[in-house]
């Protein structure tokens, strides 16, 4: 691809080795999260949100569990001023919840900002500048010591109006563009910020490192934020905080890499919204901690409805993939896949297991709001035996016998195939049955009785082909003795060569289901299912319906072949 070759690496290293992250494992405890979905996530809206929709989102916020929530740039908008103003007046913000706002390193956007904190109980004022080489050099054509003064007299104008109103804020400091910073140099400005603010263990400020760009591999960041936490001064009194974007597509990594690397902290958005390609999704990390054993400290057990919140709210749509929350994330439509979940969940269930290790589902679905039924086991064109008798035994207590299996699955198929759809539970219950079950043309059972002498008599009342019957016959067997009065009356030769029963395990348990298997005249296998209070009568509907669908295939086979004929002849 042409034109790669104006690009270089905007990135720095750190000026020693970094790379004790590297042997950490997994990330072991939540970090501190704060969403910044109603700041960085709704200025990146087509239609930023209404106050309104900002409110609802705000609660749904609560709701998940988070504890610090950026709720915006109060001096950007009066819309931004009004929602900060409306969430103190009516006491919407819990003890339990920090807010924090965003100003610019500008004097007169500071005052403004906490002017609108007036009455605030909790807050965390967040200030940065940008300090990268291109926007040093390009946008503010400033030195390194003039950079640094901003973000310094940005620094004691907030410790200035802190005390001057009696607030006991918590401080925060960005170095904007922080990945295409030198290293050395966003050390050298949040030094002298910490120097202005002198934090204590019992009162701690923030040193946010953003991505604001991804300008390099996760493992660089992981290095940058190892050196920045070695070397800041009064690490014990620092919460480092992470604020990922996507641009590479690796904000995630980035997080956890970062995390592993020293950070304390996590800002981001529900499903990633954010400027470009967004933020780093605080779902994802959260729920990868979850699938790691690692409590989150935040409630997605019903993540429908985070989703139906998230996009009336945003007017964003989430991906049917996206990670733990999409609609289609947990659907098996290979039938490989779908054969290893549904026996992977049977033994679940049989063995009662503590923990979860079912193939293909990196999560129990079912604790974030989702169904085995609905969500997991979908059946397509693609899908296999395993996944349909899943679908029939979970929704309606149907456990087809093995060899009965492979014959179901290719009929679904084939329908899924040629209306190129996929197939719903209820429309497999009604092809199923339409197609294997109770089938009543052109022999339809209307009654039957059975004597017992030196063998089995069996009298069927039938109608064939519209037309009462009444056929006799003798066995070893009721089901033996029936299929002989078919034989016998109907001139139809066929051999039964399977037949299974069990009780439904769904729905009435009164009601029992009969499997037949016959071979027909032409050697051709055929099954018919039977399903009535009576088990006896199952198991003559299900004979029925094998010999109906012998029949039935035949007629059509034969009519094929006379169309098929009859082009060939014209």
């Amino acid at each position: 691809m042409e034109g790669y070759q104006k690009y270089q690496r905007g990135y720095f290293m750190p000026p020693e080795e970094c790379l004790a992250w590297s042997k950490k494992e997994y990330v072991e405890q939540a970090p501190i999260w704060c969403s910044v979905d109603l700041r960085d996530g709704n200025q990146s809206l087509m239609v930023p949100m209404s106050l309104e929709e900002k409110l609802r989102f705000f609660q749904l916020l609560v709701d998940i569990g988070f504890k610090e929530i950026e709720v915006g740039f109060p001096a950007a908008s009066e819309t931004e001023y009004t929602f900060l103003r409306t969430l103190i007046e009516q006491h919407l913000i819990p003890d339990d919840v920090s807010i924090q706002v965003l100003t610019q390193a500008r004097e007169h956007i500071i005052r403004k900002t906490f002017e609108a904190l007036k009455g605030c109980k909790n807050a965390i004022v967040h200030v940065y500048n940008s300090t990268s080489k291109a926007q040093r050099e390009q946008v503010f054509k400033k030195s390194k010591e003039e950079i640094k003064q901003i973000a310094v007299d940005g620094a004691r104008l907030l410790q200035q109006l802190s005390e001057e109103c009696g607030a006991n804020y918590t401080f925060e400091y960005s170095p904007e563009s922080f990945t295409a910073t030198e290293v050395e140099f966003a050390l050298e400005v949040c030094n002298a910020v910490i120097d202005v603010w002198k934090p204590r263990v019992d009162h701690k400020c923030i040193i946010n490192l953003p991505v604001t760009v991804e300008l390099s591999m996760p493992h660089v960041y992981a290095s940058q934020i190892e050196y920045m936490c070695k070397h800041l001064k009064h690490r014990d009194a620092i919460i480092v905080s992470l604020h990922p974007h996507n641009d590479r597509g690796c904000g995630v990594a980035d997080s956890e890499l970062g995390l592993l690397a020293g950070a304390d902290r996590i800002e981001g958005t529900l499903f990633g919204n954010g400027e470009r390609t967004g933020n780093v999704d605080i779902i994802t990390l959260a729920m990868n901690l979850y699938a790691m054993g690692v409590d989150p400290k935040l409630n997605f057990h019903d993540m429908p409805h985070v989703v139906e919140v998230y996009e009336q709210n945003t007017r964003m749509q989430v991906s049917l993939r996206q990670p733990y929350a999409g609609k289609l994330v947990f659907a098996a439509f290979s039938g490989s896949h779908q054969d290893a979940i549904a026996k992977g969940m049977h033994i679940r269930e049989t063995q009662n297991k503590s923990y979860w290790d079912v193939p293909y589902l990196p999560i129990d679905p079912k604790d974030v709001g989702r169904e085995y039924e609905t969500d997991v086991i979908r059946i397509n064109s693609q899908s296999g035996k395993g996944g349909v008798n899943y679908v029939l035994e979970e929704h309606y207590g149907i456990i087809l016998p093995s060899e009965m299996r492979e014959s179901v699955s290719y009929f679904m198929k084939a329908v899924s195939d040629r209306e190129h759809k996929e197939l719903p539970a209820t429309e497999i219950y009604r092809l199923f049955a339409d197609e294997y079950m109770n089938v009543s043309a052109p022999i339809e059972l209307v009654d039957y009785h059975f004597q017992r002498s030196d063998h089995l008599h069996a009298q069927l009342h039938v109608t064939y082909q519209g037309q009462a019957m009444e056929l006799c016959g003798e066995g070893n067997g009721r089901l033996d003795a029936a299929a002989n009065s078919l034989r016998t009356h109907l001139g139809r030769t066929f051999e039964i060569q399977d037949y299974s029963e069990h009780a439904l395990s769904r729905g009435s348990s009164a009601k029992a289901v009969a499997y037949v298997k016959i071979l027909d005249c032409t050697q051709k296998e055929q099954w018919g299912v039977g399903i009535h209070d009576d088990i006896i009568a199952a198991s003559l509907q299900a004979l029925c319906s094998a010999l109906n669908r012998a029949i039935r295939q035949k007629e059509e086979e034969t009519r094929y072949g006379n169309e098929h004929d009859t082009k060939n002849l014209s």
